[in-house]
């Protein structure tokens, strides 16, 4: 199994689960107490394209390569990157899981 990150940022950006991608856990960045992300690992079924969608006017849909996204063996891995980039940002910040 392979697992991915994705991103979305309310008001910029939204990366979508397609039918090759399977949702295992999901979270909310707050700093602030304001939610500044969303982040979904994700368990790659095939290599698929990933559609992330800029929010401007008007939106933009790109399609991304799965191969391009870091790649991780275990939920595990995945969920300590996460971790590691929650708490690279500044103090007052965590991760809730949703």
């Amino acid at each position: 199994m392979t697992f991915v990150i994705l991103t979305s940022k309310p008001g910029q950006f939204r990366t979508e689960l397609g039918d090759d991608l399977r949702q295992v856990e999901a979270y909310d960045y707050v700093a602030h107490g304001r939610n500044r992300a969303h982040f979904v690992i994700a368990e790659v079924i095939r290599e698929v394209k990933i559609r992330i969608i800029d929010e401007g006017v008007p939106p933009v849909v790109n399609a991304v390569p799965s191969k391009f996204f870091p790649k991780f063996d275990t939920v595990e891995k995945a969920r300590h990157e996460l971790g590691q980039l929650a708490h690279a940002g500044p103090g007052n910040t965590r991760l809730v899981r949703l």
